[in-house]
């Protein structure tokens, strides 16, 4: 159910609220609507294994308005209706969903976060709850219980869901995309190799062969949240490099591994299609079903799509998981989105109740089934679900979220390192680089500046 009039229009600029956010959002709209005392749910022995097994005490008539993005792959969103029609069976509430592009989510919930107004929950990206912690209803509670029932959170999804310095769950990862090099077998072995190499030295002599026989690879460098920010920063972290230390203060950007990290950037896209300096996300998708490109970082909409509209394609696509570098062990970042609920929401405890609801077992197979394994699991014992086993193909999607980091690795989560990543500092770095613009020094440099200006450090030694 959609309803985009329930989204109002709200004139900020992404650098007025990054501005304002860093400053510290607090205070407005934070107050709790009372709760009832008697639940709309009575925990039916019968449905126990659909619902939760968690006390809560849901409010009288609940109407829940969710925001989240729009499914990239045709079954996500008809599924997610689905299963949210089933909460409504089984609790009495009522769910409102509006559906919004990838890039405008963050945007739409930090202007809420704002204004103290608007959606309850919010299925957004990265770590934008840790733009406003103090905007959020706290949900240690369904994070434990989850965890408990379903072998634990991998150890990224507790450092995306807790907030920094406390076991305090401000948000609840919903799913993984994960990311994994698809390519052309055929082209592939054209250029002399069985398999695509899985060590960046030899990826890369690959694909400056893949060029010279008229296949050129297709990595996004234009302001895509998912294609552009995962494979640089992958790219980055895979030689060493990375934009802030352990103790969240000092700029390490500027270090010889982002340099040589962008040194062979540049030597990788002179194996690129031309323009994809502007690709946004679904650029990538379509170079590939269209036959323009031999290889480029993925989730698996690709063999989704290909499956019944482009079988030649299909029967010829290969996966795996992205090449390691110089660190000699994976550092990539897949896209994870988080779940999470405003304090300005009269309706905390039925929010609490849909997101449990919605990753339990019944509803989370399902959906990730319906997805094609697009969304991959949070929690480890949805690791040996049989979507994973349908095709080989679909396995490496299951071991993103042991591979990946976190951004702003190596420091912690917060206001610094999301502004960090809304800016594109790092993307933009790379597209810099690859286009000639500047050199690799020079680049490290500017967004060295770049990166201080959020994390307020002393120059670093660079």
């Amino acid at each position: 159910m959609t309803n985009p009039s329930l989204i109002p229009e709200i004139k900020i600029t992404r650098r007025e609220f990054i501005r304002k956010t860093t400053r510290g959002l607090a205070g407005v709209g934070t107050g709790l609507a009372t709760l009832s005392i008697a639940p709309l749910f009575q925990w039916d022995p019968a449905q126990a294994s659909e619902t939760p097994s968690l006390r809560l005490t849901l409010e009288k008539n609940p109407t829940l308005k969710v925001l989240r993005w729009h499914g990239f792959v045709k079954n996500d969103e008809t599924t997610w209706t689905i299963l949210t029609q089933k909460w409504e069976q089984v609790t009495g509430g009522k769910v409102i969903t509006d559906y919004l592009p990838w890039k405008n989510v963050r945007t739409r919930a930090a202007m809420e976060a704002f204004i103290g107004a608007g959606h309850d929950i919010i299925l957004g990206w990265y770590d934008d709850p840790h733009l406003y912690p103090d905007k959020l209803v706290d949900v240690t509670d369904v994070a434990t219980y989850l965890g408990k029932k379903f072998g634990g959170w991998y150890p990224v999804c507790e450092v995306y869901g807790k907030r920094n310095g406390s076991e305090q769950w401000i948000a609840l990862p919903i799913g993984i995309t994960g990311i994994c090099m698809n390519y052309r077998k055929s082209w592939v072995k054209e250029a002399g190799y069985d398999v695509l190499p899985d060590q960046i030295d030899e990826f890369l002599k690959c694909c400056r062969k893949l060029k010279d026989y008229g296949h050129p690879t297709g990595f996004s460098l234009g302001h895509a949240v998912g294609d552009a920010t995962t494979w640089t920063h992958w790219w980055l972290w895979s030689f060493g490099g990375k934009a802030v230390e352990k103790d969240g203060k000092t700029i390490a950007i500027n270090s010889p591994e982002t340099i040589m990290a962008l040194e062979t950037a540049r030597e990788l896209h002179e194996t690129m299609m031309e323009g994809v300096e502007t690709w946004m996300d679904p650029r990538n998708n379509q170079a590939f079903l269209a036959g323009g490109i031999s290889l480029t970082p993925n989730g698996s909409s690709i063999l989704y799509a290909s499956k019944n509209k482009f079988p030649d394609i299909y029967h010829d696509l290969g996966v795996m998981n992205c090449p390691t570098g110089p660190v000699k062990h994976p550092a990539e970042l897949s896209m994870i989105s988080q779940a999470f609920i405003f304090r300005h929401s009269p309706f905390p405890n039925a929010a609490k109740h849909f997101l449990a609801f919605m990753l339990e077992r019944s509803q989370y197979s399902r959906w990730i089934a319906e997805t094609g394994g697009y969304i991959t699991q949070p929690l480890r014992n949805y690791y040996d679900l049989p979507v994973w086993k349908s095709d080989p193909r679909m396995t490496p999607y299951r071991e993103c979220v042991k591979r990946m980091l976190w951004n702003g690795y190596a420091g912690p989560l917060g206001t610094a390192s999301a502004a960090l990543m809304s800016e594109y500092v790092v993307v933009d770095m790379f597209a810099d680089v690859c286009t000639g613009r500047k050199t690799p020094r020079n680049a490290a440099r500017y967004a060295e500046n770049q990166i201080r200006k959020f994390y307020r450090s002393p120059a670093s030694k660079g």
